[in-house]
């Protein structure tokens, strides 16, 4: 009888690479199988009950119309964290996990109460990740334009027990925030129409399109706005983080320095990427 491993391969392969199949198959073994990686190796596709074997196989037919395994799972990992995770939300980058890092790396030893906000929260990833681990006195509020996004970021909050107050908000209309902030992050969308052509099916036909892209004339469209915001919002002292499109790393820091901001630090990813921007009001 043919061995598991060998069949979730030959019906991967032809769409996935090695590294990918290796880490889905993980996955579905952690949260849906429930088998463990030893036993996997020399399991027997007939060791599989008939509901394991059901589920593998809507699994596979799933991803073989290139739907991400964590929709169809439901569920992902970031920060050590787990994370609901749906068609209304982007799936979180480890891009992403180093931003966050970033950012406690730099706050973690705020003495005084401290208001920061997120715009943009999509599943929650960046703010309740930053709740969890940045001091008590860090008080977390968070921002969508999309009232589903936001369902989904408040059961995050929810199962990962931290309290984060979320609002439905179109940081493109927004001027000024109701109460003086002390940090504020954004992993806004960036990516130009151009850059379509070198995605993969996986992203452009699953993920929310609005929490992606920007018009090719106004890359830095929401970095500019969530900047004018930033100036009239943000205490003085205050920081503000991006996560960044690399192709506009160099403008996007010119646009800070135009606007006043200082002390202006780009910061490039574990792939060498200019990816995160840090700077002062």
């Amino acid at each position: 009888m043919i061995k598991l491993k060998d069949h979730i391969q030959n019906e991967l392969q032809p769409l996935y690479t090695q590294g990918e199949i290796r880490t889905i198959t993980q996955m579905i073994l952690d949260t849906k199988l429930h088998i463990s990686f030893v036993d996997f190796l020399t399991y027997k596709l007939n060791n599989l009950s008939d509901s394991q074997l059901k589920i593998l196989n809507e699994i596979i037919d799933k991803l073989k119309t290139s739907e991400p395994i964590q929709y169809i799972l439901g569920e992902c990992e970031f920060f050590n964290l787990k994370f609901k995770v749906n068609e209304h939300v982007l799936i979180p980058r480890p891009e992403t996990e180093e931003l966050v890092e970033w950012i406690i790396e730099n706050e973690n030893k705020r003495g005084s109460k401290f208001h920061l906000l997120d715009i943009g929260t999509g599943s929650g990833c960046i703010a309740i990740s930053l709740a969890k681990h940045l001091p008590n006195n860090a008080q977390v509020s968070a921002w969508d334009i999309s009232p589903q996004a936001l369902e989904v970021a408040k059961h995050n909050a929810t199962i990962n027990q931290v309290d984060v107050t979320f609002n439905q908000v179109d940081i493109l209309n927004t001027n000024t925030a109701s109460q003086p902030l002390d940090i504020i992050v954004s992993n806004p969308p960036y990516i130009t129409e151009d850059e379509k052509k070198i995605m993969t099916s996986t992203v452009l036909n699953h993920e929310p399109q609005i929490a992606l892209f920007v018009p090719n004339n106004q890359p830095l469209l929401f970095y500019e706005q969530i900047a004018n915001f930033a100036q009239s919002s943000l205490n003085l002292g205050g920081k503000l983080y991006f996560e960044i499109n690399q192709y506009f790393a160099n403008e996007t820091v010119q646009m800070l320095h135009n606007k006043g901001f200082k002390n202006i630090q780009l910061k490039t990813d574990l792939a060498g990427n200019q990816r995160m921007v840090k700077a002062e009001k």
